[in-house]
């Protein structure tokens, strides 16, 4: 067999030096959760998030900034969620801000 195709029976090899810098990240991301302001790391963790979890975060987050900031980073793609945003909340200030954001988008 030649060597240029991995074997999915191998195991995968881990460079030390990721597994260490993933495990101080969450290290890192666990400690401010328990000592500090759980709204601002859920809020600093939101600005590198992929969409699946923006989108959520728009629909379910506990704290009102945090969806606010959510739905500030959707876009075109998500018109689906601001809609069902505004028809499950139309007059609370989450439904209204996005409903300010579907009129952006569509404009």
């Amino acid at each position: 067999m030649s060597n240029c195709c991995t074997d999915p029976t191998e195991p995968i090899k881990l460079d030390p030096r990721e597994l260490v810098q993933e495990q101080q990240k969450y290290g890192n991301l666990l400690r401010d959760l328990f000592t500090g302001d759980p709204e601002k790391v859920i809020l600093r963790q939101l600005q590198g998030s992929n969409r699946y979890l923006t989108e959520l975060a728009a629909l379910n987050a506990y704290h009102q900034s945090v969806r606010f900031a959510a739905i500030d980073r959707l876009n075109k793609d998500s018109i689906g969620i601001l809609e069902r945003i505004i028809e499950k909340e139309p007059q609370s200030e989450t439904g209204l801000y996005a409903a300010k954001k579907l009129d952006q988008l569509n404009s």
